[in-house]
């Protein structure tokens, strides 16, 4: 009932937080410079000042940006984001079709930095002074320093036209036929690429993170009481320390989800994935307002979403904080 409570206010405050996201990206771009009517007109090839007018009239641009403002939220709220002045479509219908892939990317990628990164942290941690260890810290020097759009062009370089046995680009082959798995397998085999890049970065710091935590768990007298009722090495790293190491790693996976959304934005772009990265790239080139602010909340709401859950998680992992307000 306790865990309840708790679940059902820290929702209340995930919506309060999603609705001034919503109400400061809307402010911040509608204040840069420019006039969006001069967009829409561009891209007509011009236009007279009658015509100006219209527009303006047309999108609700002549309207007090209060008023624009509330009408905006007001459809947000009715799942309604407005309509794309660049793809002539309704922004909802232009992320549902891109957000999957978005998520497969994104989920992909932190899966596979928090497995591997855990993994390699374990591993060191147990012989700080080996051969892992130290190439632990190589990897986690080399993944936080490098540009992950550098990592990704390596990585395309290198698999893609060197050694040729990963896609050069996009989520799927149109050429290929076949069922269902035949389809999964071709996904999976485009993503392969996108989701080490990505990853990358946050693999490093896991991996050095879970070897500092299990460091400091081997090191503590519950353990080496463990060790004194002979307990095997596997019985006390698996159901005694690594329980107990997680809770920080998992808490820097909430805190870095915001970075892996927006790290996608580059990967993206550069594996032509398309996701809600390459709309976005779109829409701020083609200064597209309805479609930029509809990817921010989808952004944001990922990423509230995201803490959410690791909140959620730790405190179902973590006894001694499951019934903190």
């Amino acid at each position: 009932m306790e865990f309840l409570r708790i679940l059902i206010r820290r929702v209340g405050y995930a919506a309060i937080l999603l609705l001034a996201v919503i109400v400061l990206n809307f402010i911040m771009v509608h204040l840069a410079p420019g006039d969006i009517a001069d967009t829409i007109a561009g891209d007509m090839g011009g236009a007279t000042e009658e015509v100006m007018a219209e527009i303006r009239e047309d999108y609700g641009l002549d309207k007090p940006m209060l008023v624009q403002l509330g009408s905006y939220v007001g459809g947000v709220l009715q799942g309604d984001l407005g309509h794309s002045y660049f793809f002539n479509q309704p922004v909802t219908k232009l992320i549902a079709e891109r957000l999957p892939a978005t998520l497969l990317l994104v989920i992909s990628a932190q899966l596979l930095a928090l497995i591997i990164g855990t993994l390699l942290g374990v591993i060191s941690a147990r012989k700080p002074n080996g051969i892992t260890s130290h190439f632990v810290s190589l990897l986690a020097l080399f993944g936080y320093s490098a540009p992950v759009f550098w990592t990704g062009i390596m990585l395309l370089i290198t698999f893609s036209l060197l050694i040729p046995i990963f896609p050069v680009a996009g989520m799927v082959d149109v050429t290929l036929e076949g069922g269902f798995w035949t389809r999964f397998w071709d996904i999976a085999h485009h993503l392969v690429l996108p989701t080490i890049t990505l990853a990358s970065i946050f693999l490093a710091l896991y991996s050095r993170l879970c070897r500092a935590s299990m460091m400091e768990v081997l090191g503590s007298d519950y353990i080496r009481t463990a060790r004194a009722k002979g307990l095997s090495e596997s019985q006390i790293v698996l159901k005694h320390a690594l329980k107990n190491s997680l809770s920080p790693v998992i808490t820097l996976a909430g805190l870095q989800f915001s970075a892996v959304v927006s790290g996608a934005v580059l990967v993206e772009t550069v594996f032509s994935w398309p996701g809600l990265g390459s709309l976005a790239l779109q829409s701020i080139l083609a200064r597209d307002t309805p479609t930029i602010l509809g990817i921010l909340f989808f952004s944001a709401l990922v990423v509230i979403v995201g803490n959410l859950l690791t909140d959620l998680a730790l405190r179902l992992i973590d006894p001694r904080i499951r019934n903190q307000s």
